[in-house]
């Protein structure tokens, strides 16, 4: 038998032992305050999957200056996006939560895979196109090339499972297809991921137009911010868009109302049959008031933990910085292997 080469010796491994957790990685843009939908569909299912998973967590702020950012705010969205994590349940002593940048690996190893990467896999990429608009030429190289530092954030940890919403999904996909071809072509060096598509509440919908997602990028009415003081919560949830039909039941067919039952049944975990028959013979109003005061009562504590964790910023910066100490060998491990493996070491 052959003696293993540098990079079989360098390849991370799991533990001996028993079987380990499958591994999951997600990844969230330090864009602004998280919404409602952000909280449902990603966020309070990785705080409930702690237990379940060998987990990272990681602020993408790389990702971020893929378009204009002014960088003291997004120094300020970074801080308080990472926080936010740490308000919402994420707890830094059972999973590790670290800022992209602070781990110089991801830089790295996406720029490797930049080069082992068709233009045509990327010229398939539908994020880019809604992304850049009319104004295609004028976007940035880095936004093009987005799905790969994607990918690269994922490969860097041998990542098992990605949590992800539906739109995201062919970026899992290409990850795939880069690690399978880069293994092909140079050896096996990454795992290749899959999808782990959430269905139960899993996309909340604009509070005004609720045939789209729900999005800090759209008008202050259209989403809840998990920031947002009580009175806001009961202004936009007045205004959501309904309908003429007045009875308050899951159709489909009737967005407006399906949209708000569906935050209403995420926050508190009835059947759809409950609820129905909770509100049978009510009207609109009455939801949404029951509604308003479901959501404030199921942010409070979220809004005062926050306010806890940002009055020491400096035991922040140093949750942080042990976050990304645990993060970086995992990393540095993955991206000498890489790097042993297209001849550059």
């Amino acid at each position: 038998m052959s003696a293993p080469t540098k990079a079989e010796r360098t390849a991370p491994a799991r533990q001996p032992g028993r079987k380990a957790r499958e591994r999951v990685f997600s990844g969230i843009k330090p864009s602004g305050t998280p919404t409602l939908g952000n909280y449902i569909g990603a966020i309070r299912n990785w705080v409930n999957d702690q237990d379940d998973y060998d987990n990272l967590f990681c602020v993408v702020d790389l990702h971020a200056i893929t378009v204009p950012q002014d960088p003291a705010e997004l120094r300020e969205n970074t801080r308080q996006l990472a926080a936010l994590l740490v308000a919402c349940g994420i707890d830094p002593a059972r999973s590790i939560l670290f800022v992209q940048s602070h781990v110089s690996a991801h830089a790295e190893l996406a720029w490797i895979l930049d080069c082992v990467t068709p233009t045509g896999w990327l010229n398939r990429m539908t994020q880019f196109k809604a992304k850049a608009g009319e104004e295609r030429e004028l976007a940035s190289a880095g936004l093009y090339t987005y799905p790969v530092l994607m990918a690269a954030d994922i490969l860097l940890y041998r990542t098992d499972v990605v949590p992800v919403g539906e739109d995201q999904v062919q970026h899992v996909e290409l990850t795939r297809d880069i690690a399978s071809s880069f293994n092909y072509r140079f050896g096996e060096t990454f795992v290749e991921p899959r999808a782990l598509i959430r269905t139960v509440g899993a996309r909340i919908m604009s509070l005004d137009d609720p045939s789209k997602k729900m999005s800090k990028s759209d008008n202050e009415n259209s989403y809840i911010s998990l920031l947002d003081p009580p009175a806001a919560i009961r202004k936009k949830i007045a205004r959501a868009t309904t309908d003429s039909e007045r009875t308050i039941v899951f159709d489909e067919r009737r967005e407006g109302i399906f949209n708000l039952l569906t935050i209403y049944q995420a926050l508190g975990g009835e059947t759809r049959e409950q609820i129905e028959a909770e509100f049978a013979g009510k009207g609109y109003k009455e939801f949404k008031q029951a509604l308003a005061e479901r959501v404030v009562a199921a942010l409070e504590p979220i809004q005062r933990r926050y306010a806890e964790i940002t009055s020491d910023p400096r035991a922040l910066d140093r949750l942080l910085a042990k976050g990304a100490e645990k993060a970086r060998p995992m990393a540095e491990a993955t991206l000498r292997a890489a790097k042993e493996r297209v001849g550059i070491v």
